[in-house]
């Protein structure tokens, strides 16, 4: 793609959630997640290692103790299984941030639940139970709440860059809508820049996995009634000129 380098390794993950269970998709990101419109820059295959992605997140973790910065911004499939390989792989990480959840109950692929964590539960519930480096949670409401306008969407992808010309082809069966959401930039945005998080909440965090509408909900411990010393770091508000910023030099 125009935005990788052809330098970095690409580890194969998970094709399955834990349970192998088939969830929905959007239909509207297209069946290769780029609106189907082909990228005739993107690299091949040769940059696809044969190690698979949750022996390389164990390798290169244990290498650079102290140091890594992780960001999820899928399922959190990959994570669940390394961390039941190797349970000391938390306190390893410098901070764990994740794009996912939701944390007032509505959500965007079922009535409770929000796309990444509905899409393996197990998954979830073991990342946010048994990683306790510190762990930073951008969930559906707060994308939200810090969208863009459509009018800041349109000047964003008609920037005279191939990038943003890239960009304009693959969103344009998106759904028309009065607000712009860049969800997984902000996870991103957060570990390149800290301090464009202005506002924090910290509590404790799970995932319920038995309930008949709520299967795959982010649940809040906000009165501490669970009594757990890890408490998740949820994101609440940002600097948004400095976030448009960061998302417009990205297509430069």
């Amino acid at each position: 793609m125009l935005t990788v380098g052809t330098e970095i390794p690409v580890f194969r993950g998970a094709s399955n959630s834990l349970l192998g269970e088939i969830n929905p998709q959007f239909s509207h990101f297209g069946s290769d997640g780029l609106g189907d419109v082909g990228d005739p820059n993107s690299p091949g295959l040769e940059l696809l290692q044969k190690e698979d992605a949750v022996h390389a997140l164990i390798r290169i973790i244990h290498q650079y103790e102290g140091q890594i910065n992780l960001v999820a911004l899928g399922p959190l499939t990959n994570l669940a299984l390394a961390v039941k390989m190797d349970p000391s792989l938390p306190k390893k990480l410098k901070n764990l941030c994740i794009m996912g959840g939701n944390i007032q109950g509505r959500g965007n692929i079922t009535v409770c639940a929000e796309f990444n964590f509905f899409m393996d539960p197990e998954a979830a519930y073991i990342v946010t139970n048994e990683f306790t480096c510190p762990t930073f949670i951008a969930a559906l409401e707060f994308t939200r709440e810090n969208c863009l306008t459509m009018e800041d969407f349109k000047n964003w992808v008609h920037q005279d860059t191939e990038k943003a010309r890239f960009m304009a082809k693959i969103t344009a069966k998106w759904p028309q809508k009065s607000s712009f959401v860049s969800y997984d930039s902000y996870a991103m945005a957060a570990v390149i820049e800290e301090n464009i998080i202005t506002e924090y909440e910290k509590c404790a965090v799970s995932v319920e996995l038995h309930g008949r509408y709520a299967r795959g909900m982010l649940v809040l411990d906000t009165d501490n009634k669970w009594k757990k010393e890890h408490k998740a770091i949820l994101m609440k508000k940002c600097n948004i000129n400095r976030f448009k910023e960061l998302l417009w030099n990205a297509l430069l």
